[in-house]
């Protein structure tokens, strides 16, 4: 006659450790979600924030064609003492490029960037051929 230990924990060890293996590897954010921007517009233009924490403003390149906006940097790597034990890490280091498709096309030469806390502002005009006219109904 054999035993068996009945041991009811052990299907959700099992489930753990499969979670675990599917979600190694998995501590940083893809690199195409970086940085996390916010885009919106009006019949003038478009404006954009991005979070950029940490960052120096002179390691931003930014560039404007047609309908695109690019993002290139690269974020600096925090800096640890020796000895110091990482418990959790999810703040984004290294190189990054991110384009942003704009709803029209936008006016590069009046770009106008600006960095504060942390946060890029960028504002895009349309060119003035291409903003909405109003449009006056002459009465007979």
């Amino acid at each position: 006659m054999r035993l068996w230990s009945h041991d009811p924990w052990r299907q959700v060890r099992r489930l753990q450790d499969e979670m675990n293996r599917v979600f190694s590897g998995i501590d940083q954010p893809r690199a195409s979600v970086f940085p996390p921007v916010n885009v919106w517009s009006s019949p003038e233009g478009v404006a954009l924030t991005a979070e950029l924490p940490g960052m120096d403003p002179s390691a931003l390149d930014i560039s404007a064609t047609d309908d695109h906006l690019t993002l290139e940097g690269e974020m600096p790597a925090p800096v640890s003492e020796e000895g110091v034990t990482w418990h959790r890490r999810e703040r984004r280091s290294g190189r990054f490029s991110r384009t942003i498709q704009l709803p029209f096309r936008i006016d590069a030469d009046t770009v106008d960037a600006s960095f504060r806390d942390g946060v890029l502002r960028i504002s895009l005009s349309r060119p003035e051929e291409e903003k909405p006219r109003k449009i006056e109904v002459k009465a007979s």
